[in-house]
């Protein structure tokens, strides 16, 4: 069994520890609990003193856990599952539709989807915040990173509920002032002939072409970027021709969809999901059924 905690033991302390563990520095755990680096090391210093134990040797690299950090990693574990537990129990029985509310969404809806729509959802509900988390990541629902996820994959977890709310088309387009210049695309041949618009480590608009039978490589992309406003202001600028999500053109009437007809990109389905347990609280309840709402209709 473990030894019971010191007395006026600091439950963030192990929140601290564990993010840690888990981000293999201070920096990535500071990231992940929205603390300063230096608070985050104070509590591992804390945690330290309070076991009489080190927990992490400091490498050029970050951090390295000790032989005791990960005997402790286990227990540390169970504590914060009944914490979380503890928490999500609470939120599920608060009665008030005021307050905060965190939602996580991919960089691209987060950018182009979100801000006018809570725009609107800020006048139907005005007494609740919300905080946007833009990031390709996956959020854990289940560590309360996030309240409610807008996702392109369907989460797995049992305990966390969601919802499809449409498919997200997916087509080439370019700048009119790029085909002006460059010449139409009558083939998806043609294209080959043209500066593309492409992400970097990401191989999926490769393998797209490859799947059609062209022999296209990392070289064939004039720009590579993992970032999708950076493809998507890309294409605005002329650059060349780029692979995004129908949405983000439709603030852009000069960027036209290239050979639609013969480009066929299987849509992606976009999810809402939250956690079961805290879905019914009111806060978090009546932003995820605005959402379910508003959304379909932008996409």
């Amino acid at each position: 069994m473990s030894p019971p905690p010191p007395h006026g033991f600091d439950w963030s302390l192990v929140r601290s520890f564990l993010a840690a563990l888990d981000q293999g520095s201070l920096l990535g755990a500071a990231r992940v609990l929205r603390m300063s680096q230096p608070t985050v090391g104070r509590h591992i210093a804390e945690l330290e003193s309070q076991l009489g134990v080190l927990l992490f040797e400091r490498t050029g690299r970050g951090l390295a856990p000790t032989a005791t950090a990960l005997q402790l990693a286990d227990a540390a574990r169970g504590m914060e599952a009944g914490a979380l537990q503890l928490a999500r129990t609470l939120a599920g029985t608060q009665t008030q539709t005021t307050g905060t509310v965190r939602i996580t969404a991919s960089v691209p809806v987060a950018v182009q989807l979100m801000p006018p729509l809570l725009a609107r959802m800020r006048q139907a509900l005005p007494d609740i915040q919300v905080e946007l988390v833009s990031s390709n990541q996956i959020s854990n629902l289940l560590r309360r990173e996030a309240d409610i996820a807008v996702r392109l994959v369907r989460p797995d977890q049992s305990t966390l509920v969601a919802q499809k709310i449409g498919d997200v088309g997916l087509g080439a387009y370019a700048h009119r002032s790029y085909l002006a210049r460059r010449g139409a695309v009558r083939t998806p041949a043609d294209m080959l002939q043209h500066a593309l618009i492409g992400s970097d480590t990401d191989t999926t608009i490769l393998q797209g072409f490859q799947a059609m039978g062209f022999a296209v490589t990392r070289e064939s992309f004039a720009l590579r970027s993992d970032d999708f406003i950076v493809q998507w202001r890309a294409v605005q600028a002329g650059l060349g021709i780029g692979f995004c999500a129908n949405y983000m053109t439709y603030s852009d009437p000069d960027v036209v969809p290239v050979i639609p007809e013969q480009i066929q990109i299987p849509p992606l389905p976009m999810w809402l999901a939250v956690h079961r347990e805290i879905r019914t609280n009111p806060r978090i309840r009546a932003v995820f059924d605005f959402l379910a709402d508003a959304l379909p209709h932008l996409i």
